[in-house]
């Protein structure tokens, strides 16, 4: 099923081409949000708040500020809102209006979702105890397999509520006995918090909203929705028991025309938001034509950014960092970018996302139409690109450093991977016989990808894939069960060439590659060299290099994570003709030969 690529989006995605040409590696930064002075919008109505606001006064002037939920109730699309500085501890707003938030001028306005609690109580055995009256217990989601992942995850984790002392967050505990410094439990039957740590002289937190804002898909305030979506920047969000933001539309229940959802908010623009501690998501967003941009997402638990059901959308310049870091759930699927449930024409580019060992980087999960990842940086991050159940994605002029793997394809067709530095992390190919017509733990959404026999046309070219003398897997592994082997005769690859191969290990047992095995306890069997490779795919790597106990010259500082190419790597100016589709959008015409994200210097 296609698409329309609407006007809006053909001018987005030439931009998107036009910065990739110029780029065609990671930039380098600035990433994350700038700190600037902003200009009082010169259109619409203005309402000024702070934190200690009249609700009394209208917010005309930045004398006479008033509070932040009054001056959501009177915004209409258009109109500002100017938030002076300092601690907004709010929650569960409510806003139907295309209307901007920013900061005044260099200040810093940070939304806060926790109250603090003054009034402990030493209740013997070195803990005190508080009574706390705003609780978020909650359960796993009903596909969270229970029987294999309690043991590492323990139910009490599900809640939502959290405890900050002097900003540092605590875990939580099952019981008592399980309290130590740094732990908290509650009694939701008798609504209290206990600590094992002296409150005094301490500043101390805990949740008192499950959100900060959701910009709702109907009425607000007295005004219907008008379908535009707001312009949120220069704002902090941080310490909400669920999410800071939500953006909401319509979510289909099964796999459907893009054109059945998407437009209930359309254009949202999010740019140099800080969103932090929230104990689920940083935000459920929504909507056609969104834009993120230079915001920083750190410490959510299972997801950072979380779209949905968009088309035409743009993630540019974020940092994404320690999504799933402090509970650390098992069977939970954490992703630090999720796109999710058919987006369309989803563009990430340049993007740091970086120290998430217990989530995936950018993940295209189920449905997903045409991605564009380019430019991006992956660092110490499972699954760095992952693309699942999906059609169609060009992942070009990325790094992928200490990931497990950098690149994984799974179940999926037509996703290009040209010219990626792949650091001690390695590219997986794989595709099973989950199908929508056989029963899925997940209901509909094997049906919303390619089905088995579609699940091939991918290529992998001109990259360049470099381990050192501790790693020890392989670069390229393929992998299919046996019940695709016996459907399906077409390979998952259609084109891999031109890519470069490099081991400093001078031990001979690592693989180069790693291809299914008939044996189901080592799913994997090695192949240790382009030859072998060549013998079991004839039309694979006719220009590919493999340099093997190799320590010369090759990055300008791996130690300080320069992945520039020196121009005497023996294989610098190595590479296979790319197809027209990379050539616009890499740097110029005809595109030089070289391996990897970075040209040789």
């Amino acid at each position: 099923m296609r698409y329309l690529i609407r006007p809006h989006f053909a001018l987005l995605f030439a931009l998107a081409a036009l910065q990739a040409a110029l780029f065609a590696a990671p930039s380098g930064g600035p990433y994350g949000p700038i700190q600037q002075s902003y200009e009082i919008p010169a259109e619409g109505a203005v309402f000024y708040v702070s934190p200690d606001g009249d609700e009394r006064s209208e917010g005309a002037s930045i004398e006479s500020p008033t509070t932040l939920e009054n001056a959501i109730a009177q915004a209409s699309t258009g109109d500002a809102i100017v938030l002076r500085g300092g601690d907004y501890r709010v929650g569960s707003l409510r806003l139907s209006q295309g209307i901007v938030l920013q900061p005044y001028q260099s200040e810093r306005p940070v939304l806060k979702g926790t109250r603090i609690a003054r009034d402990w109580v030493e209740v013997g055995d070195g803990l005190w105890r508080t009574d706390w009256d705003t609780l978020f217990p909650a359960q796993p989601a009903d596909w969270w397999r229970r029987e294999r992942n309690v043991q590492r995850t323990p139910l009490h984790r599900f809640n939502n509520d959290m405890v900050f002392i002097d900003g540092q967050r605590l875990l939580s505990a099952g019981s008592l006995e399980e309290l130590s410094e740094g732990v908290f439990f509650i009694d939701y039957l008798e609504g209290t918090v206990t600590i094992a740590q002296d409150p005094s002289g301490k500043t101390i937190e805990i949740t008192a909203h499950n959100s900060a804002l959701t910009r709702t898909m109907r009425a607000a305030h007295g005004k219907a929705n008008d379908g535009i979506g707001p312009t949120i920047r220069g704002i902090t969000f941080t310490q909400y028991a669920r999410l800071a933001l939500e953006i909401e539309g319509i979510e289909p229940g099964e796999y459907t025309s893009p054109e059945n959802f998407g437009k209930e908010v359309v254009g949202a623009t999010l740019e140099h938001l800080t969103i932090s501690h929230c104990s689920r998501v940083a935000g459920y967003f929504r909507g056609d034509n969104l834009t993120i941009r230079n915001c920083l997402i750190s410490d959510c638990g299972t997801e950072g950014i979380y779209v949905i059901n968009s088309a035409d959308l743009l993630l540019e310049r974020n940092i994404v960092t320690r999504t799933n870091s402090h509970e650390q759930f098992s069977g939970y699927y954490a992703s630090s970018v999720k796109i999710f449930n058919q987006s369309y024409n989803a563009v990430c580019r340049d993007n740091l996302i970086i120290d998430n060992p217990h989530a995936s980087g950018i993940w295209y999960d189920v449905g997903n139409v045409d991605g564009l990842v380019v430019d991006n940086w992956f660092q110490n991050t499972n699954d760095g690109f992952f693309f699942e159940i999906s059609k169609g994605a060009i992942a070009m002029g990325n790094v992928f450093v200490n990931c497990s793997p950098g690149s994984r394809v799974l179940n999926s067709s037509g996703v290009k991977l040209y010219q990626n530095t792949y650091y001690n992390s390695r590219a997986e190919f794989i595709r099973t016989e989950r199908s929508h017509t056989a029963g899925d733990h997940f209901g509909w959404h094997a049906s919303s990808g390619p089905d088995v026999e579609e699940r091939h046309s991918h290529a992998f070219i001109n990259n360049l894939l470099h381990a050192d003398n501790h790693f020890e897997e392989s670069l390229v592994a393929f992998f299919e069960t046996p019940g695709v082997t016996e459907r399906v005769e077409t390979p998952q690859l259609e084109a891999m060439n031109g890519n470069v191969y490099a081991r400093t290990s001078s031990r001979g047992e690592q693989p180069l590659f790693a291809l299914s095995s008939a044996n189901a306890d080592e799913p994997f069997r090695p192949v240790h060299g382009l030859v072998e490779l060549r013998n079991e795919y004839p039309s694979f790597e006719d220009a590919g290099v493999e340099l093997l106990d190799y320590w010369g010259p090759l990055f300008k500082s791996k130690e300080l994570l320069n992945f520039e190419l020196l121009s005497d790597f023996p294989a610098a100016e190595h590479g296979a003709e790319l197809p027209a589709s990379a050539q616009n959008l890499w740097r110029k015409q005809p595109s030089p030969a070289f391996p990897g994200a970075y040209p040789p210097r």
